[in-house]
Formats: C-alpha cells, sequence, structure tokens
C-alpha cells in the first residue's frame, strides 16, 4: 500500500513516531532503492527509547499490512483487472502493465481515500513535521542505515514538498504514476496519453471500487491482535 493507506490505519496514533515507524520502510525505499533494514534485529537495543519502540511498532504494523494487501484476493483481483485495462493505453511504452496495475491501485486507493475524507493530509504532514528528528536518526543508525545524511535530504524534500495533496486530482496521479515507472524505464509520455489513461482510470474506479473500504476493513479486521 502507498503512504496515505499505511497512514489510515494509524491515524489514530497518539505519537508522531508511530505515524513516521509506519511509512518509514516506503521513505527510505524512495530515497534509496539499496537502503534495506531490518530493525527487529536490533529490538533489544531499540526497546530501550520509548520512541524508538513507537518507531518499531509503526514499523511492524507498515510491514503487516503489505503483507495482508499483497496476499488478498482483493489486490489480486483489482490488479488483474486494471492490467487488462490499461494495456492498450501502454502499447508503446517499456513499461510492465503488471507493475503499473500493483501501482495503480495503491494511488486510486490514496485518492479514494482523500475524496471520502477518511484521512486527513495536514495530519499526515504534521506528524512528519512533529517527529522527533533525534530519535529518528537514532534508530536508523541502531538499524545500520548507511547514509543519513542522503536519507535526511530526501525526509527533508519528501516534507517540504507536500505532493500527497496532488492526488486529490485524477491527472495529477496518472503523472505521479508515470514518474513512479521512470524509475524504473526510460521513457517519454505525450499529455494525450495521459488524458487517455486517466479516463480510463477514472472508469475502472468508478464501475469496481466503489467497495474500496472492504479492503480496509479487512486489513483491520486482520490486525486487530497484532501489536
Amino acid at each position: 500500500m502507498n503512504f496515505l493507506s499505511h497512514f489510515y490505519f494509524e491515524r489514530f496514533a497518539t505519537t508522531p513516531e508511530r505515524v513516521v515507524g509506519s511509512l518509514l520502510p516506503d521513505l527510505l525505499k524512495n530515497a534509496d532503492k539499496n537502503f534495506v533494514l531490518r530493525p527487529n534485529n536490533f529490538e533489544d537495543k531499540l526497546r530501550v527509547n520509548p520512541l524508538h519502540l513507537d518507531l518499531l511498532k509503526g514499523w511492524n504494523g507498515h510491514v503487516e499490512v503489505d503483507r495482508l494487501f499483497h496476499n488478498s484476493d482483493y489486490f489480486f483481483h483489482h490488479t488483474h483487472e486494471i492490467k487488462e485495462s490499461v494495456r492498450d493505453e501502454l502499447a508503446g511504452l517499456p513499461i510492465r502493465p503488471s507493475f503499473f496495475a500493483h501501482i495503480a491501485l495503491e494511488l486510486l486507493l490514496d485518492h479514494l481515500l482523500i475524496v471520502d475524507k477518511a484521512i486527513s493530509i495536514p495530519k499526515f504532514y504534521s506528524a512528519l513535521e512533529k517527529v522527533d528528528r533525534g530519535s529518528l536518526k537514532s534508530f536508523l543508525a541502531i538499524s545500520e542505515l548507511k547514509d543519513m545524511t542522503k536519507f535526511d535530504t530526501f525526509f527533508d524534500r519528501f516534507q517540504s514538498s507536500q505532493y500527497l495533496y496532488e492526488y486529490a486530482d485524477m491527472k495529477q496521479l496518472t503523472r505521479a504514476l508515470f514518474q513512479i515507472c521512470k524509475r524504473l524505464w526510460s521513457f517519454d509520455v505525450e499529455d494525450e496519453r495521459v488524458l487517455s489513461l486517466t479516463s480510463k482510470l477514472i472508469g475502472y474506479m468508478n464501475q469496481n471500487l466503489t467497495d474500496f473500504h472492504d479492503i480496509y476493513h479487512y486489513i483491520h479486521y486482520e490486525m486487530i491482535d497484532f501489536e
């Protein structure tokens, strides 16, 4: 799942560290795909600091949410259907349709959370602003992050850009999808294709994702005893 969907499961968290912990695996991956941490290997050290523990709980929640989501019938069904729906729109581009469908579903779910007012984007960014940066840095250092400067630079840029607000606009969401794909493939895309694909995604969303709350209810139920 994407940033706003992970935030959905921690939207009532009482500390910003719990929220940021739930975003941290994806923040690291976006900062550098080679940032692969295993903080649970250092749990004894992390448990000494309550803020480290909140970050770790958020991290573990993220991992469990992704596990449940990516193994759900909902995920398999909709990624297949979206892939078939957009295949012709991607013709001539190096993008793998299955990859595009995977990311498209995650961003469409974020969009629907915004439209449905199920989450507050200002509160999302407030958690990023209020997190104890010293504790965040020491959490990452204990977890053996090798390039703290690179992560700090990315974190500040992610926070200041506030681009997740753009996910309310379907055309901007489609552009974001292409930008994510450009991390893997080199290509140019004309505005006509963006508009055409946006129309296709809107049609799919309006016809097939009216039950989008079901996947959140399913994950929430499965995580009731998770801690």
